[in-house]
């Protein structure tokens, strides 16, 4: 086609396509990932950086002590060992030159050779489950000290006291919240971390450095890193740590108790009544080493030296095998004596008996093998978690892990810092409002997964609700992205 000067006509452009509208929705999720990981790493970072440390140092306990208390632990001599009644005889005598008011508690023979037998004495102005442990030789029956130990596991000092700032701060119950909250939320702050993670390396062409630091690249960007590819290693870790250490919070561990009771997941219980009332030893995994109900106005047991190597023979005719047991004699004349094993290393040997003094005969035991999976894998679980499942490999990994946590807290800080604005002393928050523009049923799935998680971890619940009422306080009160623009032009 030309024109009437014969000059051709312009090629008419083409309309571009209108590119659609995007939409509002989009992207909040990630929004809400990275408002919920910055916020709690935030304010709860503190706690669980404690926890981690004090975690760090907890893990590797078991063989500290051995270094520390290695005199009371070891026994010189290589002589047989002599029956139970003459080592509790000789620390009856020390005790009742040093400790005169304390009582005969508990007896845990030595679990082989160049060990320490442990006599334990019930001692007034003591924490709930710690006696004063008598270590005997048992070649000889020399007494080579004594120490205060708390617990199924045993703790001495050392470790009772890493373990009591680990899990109160010294605090109590009110030191409990602490540790319970830090548990709570790691796991939160770990999926949240992975969800960000996700999200991150598929927008990445250098997708190595989502799994390795970063080389070549300083500031910001070397520490994101790290902590990006550092996060991902320490997943499983945190996240066993978290569900692990929930079980001895104080309000989410008892709601584990009830679900667990409530599915016939708990741990099969002692019966010691020699009577045929229902009284029961045992059966939690927390629980100390003092066995045996007591009865309003039944006499005094009986409790001889001689009766603990009665007793320990009748528990070995059941089904006790293991050589770490603990023998523990009845408050009252109505309940059974109790051995239970003691081995919580791989493979486990948690069997217990009840035996009657009488005529020693078993009243009722228990069978590990016996226990439900669940009831097992929160055994293996919690004894996994404390570093005495698989030995030094496992306190390692401990170890390494809670450290590694911890120096995920710090590098968050950082990252925090750099990111300042100019001129400002403190970084700058993530966009809020994730919420508001989410959909309906994304509000509402968000709504009912923190009312669910709340309900069944009450410090988790309360601190998540007031994140929640800042964001959408701070939220409500700063001005939309068109009023900003209007108050520009007003200025202008």
């Amino acid at each position: 086609m030309t024109t009437t000067d014969d000059r051709p006509t312009p090629p008419i452009a083409p309309t571009p396509a209108a590119t659609p509208p995007r939409s509002p929705h989009r992207g909040w999720f990630g929004q809400l990932l990275l408002r919920l990981h910055f916020s709690a790493g935030l304010f709860v970072g503190p706690f669980i950086l404690v926890a981690a440390l004090s975690g760090a140092v907890y893990a590797l306990g078991p063989t500290i002590e051995q270094g520390l208390y290695r005199h009371e632990l070891t026994a010189p001599s290589t002589a047989a060992a002599k029956p139970l009644a003459d080592q509790i005889d000789a620390a009856q005598a020390y005790i009742d030159a040093h400790h005169p008011e304390d009582t005969l508690a508990a007896v845990r023979p030595a679990p082989e050779q160049g060990a320490t037998t442990r006599v334990m004495y019930a001692e007034a102005g003591l924490m709930d489950s710690q006696d004063r442990a008598v270590f005997v030789d048992p070649g000889t029956a020399e007494v080579r000290g004594d120490l205060l130990v708390y617990g199924t596991s045993g703790s001495l000092p050392f470790r009772t006291w890493i373990s009591t700032f680990h899990r109160t701060l010294f605090l109590g119950d009110i030191g409990r919240l602490y540790s319970e909250t830090a548990a709570s939320w790691l796991g939160v702050v770990a999926l949240a971390g992975l969800g960000l993670w996700v999200i991150r390396i598929r927008k990445m062409r250098a997708k190595r450095d989502m799994v390795r630091p970063a080389r070549g690249v300083r500031g910001y960007r070397r520490v994101f890193s790290w902590h990006a590819s550092t996060g991902v290693w320490l997943l499983l870790g945190a996240l066993f740590l978290s569900a692990t250490g929930i079980t001895w919070s104080q309000y989410g561990g008892g709601n584990v108790d009830q679900l667990r009771s409530a599915l016939s997941w708990g741990t099969p219980a002692l019966t010691t009544s020699l009577t045929g009332t229902d009284t029961a030893a045992g059966g939690g995994e927390h629980a100390a080493h003092h066995g045996g109900g007591t009865a309003t106005g039944a006499e005094p047991a009986t409790v001889t030296p001689a009766l603990f190597d009665e007793v320990l023979a009748a528990a070995k005719s059941a089904n006790i095998h293991s050589s770490q047991v603990q023998i523990t004699p009845p408050a009252t004349a109505d309940q059974a004596w109790t051995v239970a094993e003691l081995k919580r290393s791989w493979p486990t040997a948690v069997n217990s008996v009840a035996i009657d003094p009488r005529d020693m005969s078993v009243v009722s035991e228990t069978d590990f093998d016996a226990y439900s999976l669940p009831a097992k894998l929160t055994r293996w679980g919690i004894d996994t978690h404390m570093g005495t499942m698989w030995g030094l490999p496992n306190q390692i990994l401990l170890f390494v892990t809670a450290l590694g946590i911890a120096a995920m807290v710090v590098f968050g800080y950082v990252m925090w810092w750099q990111r300042r604005p100019a001129g400002k002393r403190f970084g700058k928050a993530p966009a809020s409002g994730a919420l508001v523009r989410a959909p309906w049923w994304g509000s509402g799935l968000v709504a009912v997964g923190a009312i669910v998680l709340g309900a069944f971890l009450p410090a988790l619940g309360v601190t998540l609700l007031a994140f929640v009422v800042i964001d959408v306080l701070v939220t409500a009160r700063r001005p939309s992205t068109r009023e900003r623009a209007r108050r520009v032009r007003l200025d202008t």
